[in-house]
């Protein structure tokens, strides 16, 4: 549940009432078309970011050019520091 109050995800579903509102009565024009592609952009990378966050918080690799990437490497060199003969690298 706490994933679905991200700030990404909000933000997204907020932008994406306020286009539906605003293009009840307009006709479909190339300006009103760039807005909802951008809109699509938007909720996919802000589900991919949940996506990316459940799978570092299950311990489960996240791809390499996920935000959270970064931060789960950190976790693992400081695992493997602590603890040299239980590392186990994972797959890149």
């Amino acid at each position: 549940m706490n994933y679905l109050s991200g700030t990404g995800l909000i933000g997204a579903i907020m932008t994406g009432t306020t286009l539906l509102r605003g293009s009840r009565d307009t006709k479909l024009t190339w300006r009103s078309a760039l807005a909802w592609v951008s809109w699509g952009i938007s909720l996919a990378l802000a589900i991919g970011a949940v996506i990316d966050t459940r799978r570092a918080k299950q311990g489960r690799p996240v791809s390499p050019d996920s935000p959270v990437y970064a931060k789960q490497q950190r976790a693992q060199d400081k695992d493997a520091k602590k603890n040299p003969r239980d590392f186990t690298p994972t797959k890149r």
